[in-house]
């Protein structure tokens, strides 16, 4: 029988849960959130003292590893933390919160809070040009509420009987880099300018980019080396190397998740979840990446991406 991925000691006991966070966040030993300071640090002993606490002589203050990160001021238990991120980490479709409030034996607004700070630790931020071959390609989720539209997600008036394309969803624009990374964009509008801006900013100039036949791909010719198409509208899908099947792959996990497995979520949180599917799919298996170092890497992700439940909310 495999063994259970919420199996290890640390998911279930608190200090070991401190000692597992803290080895992967201080590789080469504490270090002081408060003034940097990595020498003149010692561990506070005593029954008195708050598990993992440490004081830094240079500052004359107490932190622990939480400080600074996603698990500051939580009350949720570390190894609870742990859990989640596991769960999340490794649910190829995400993880809703209602099944996190039931798995975790937490509240449901605790499991809706601690989802979203941890799609905030897979948020990596790398801004390293892409290169190669980068597909690129953009889809619509859900009607966006509030006032009938007055223009189409296209960035064109809306007519109601038009044929502008998708009208008022919500615009999103991904680029996979072949065989490797994807970034994703939640955009107010899926035209030119935006696709042009989109390219130009996260696809080095030496790269070839792969599109369908859509209009808002029509500038990208002079921002790289070389612009192919593959004519959809004509049943044309693959074309020598020239096809858009990575970046539709892409989309098809972020669908099933979001429509299957989440089924609504707020405009406002729509990057975050984006960040979330990123994440899985540029820590894949295909990519030498299981389970337990996907959720590692999200843990080494959790510092300087704190969320209080006002900023969030």
């Amino acid at each position: 029988m495999a063994k259970s991925v919420l199996s290890a000691k640390h998911f279930h006991d608190e200090e070991a849960a401190y000692a597992f966070v803290e080895k992967r966040l201080w590789p080469q030993g504490p270090i002081c959130p408060h003034c940097g300071g990595v020498e003149r640090i010692s561990k506070m002993g005593g029954k008195s003292t708050r598990l993992g606490l440490y004081k830094c002589y240079q500052c004359r203050k107490p932190f622990r590893v939480t400080v600074g990160t996603i698990f500051e001021a939580s009350h949720i238990p570390l190894h609870i933390w742990l859990q989640g991120i596991a769960l999340l980490s490794s649910s190829k479709k995400g993880i809703s919160s209602n099944q996190l409030h039931r798995t975790l034996g937490i509240t449901l607004k605790s499991a809706w809070f601690m989802s979203h700070r941890i799609r905030e630790a897979m948020r990596d931020g790398v801004l390293a040009p892409m290169g190669g071959i980068v597909e690129a390609d953009e889809t619509y989720l859900w009607k966006r509420t509030g006032e009938p539209p007055k223009m189409t997600t296209r960035g064109r008036a809306f007519t109601k009987k038009g044929k502008g394309g998708p009208s008022n969803k919500r615009a999103i624009l991904s680029l996979v880099e072949r065989g490797g990374r994807v970034r994703s964009f939640h955009v107010e509008n899926a035209d030119k300018a935006t696709a042009s801006v989109i390219v130009s900013q996260n696809i080095a100039k030496e790269a070839r980019v792969f599109t369908d036949e859509s209009r808002i791909y029509n500038d990208v010719e002079g921002i790289v080396a070389a612009h192919e198409t593959v004519r959809h509208s004509n049943h044309e899908y693959v074309r020598g190397d020239v096809h858009t099947n990575s970046v539709e792959g892409y989309f098809s996990i972020f669908k099933r998740g979001m429509k299957g497995v989440y089924q609504q979520c707020a405009e406002k949180h729509l990057h975050r979840y984006l960040a979330e599917f990123d994440f899985r799919y540029n820590n894949r298996v295909a990519l030498g990446v299981d389970d337990t170092a996907r959720a590692d890497a999200a843990i080494r992700g959790v510092v300087g991406k704190r969320l209080t439940y006002r900023t969030i909310n």
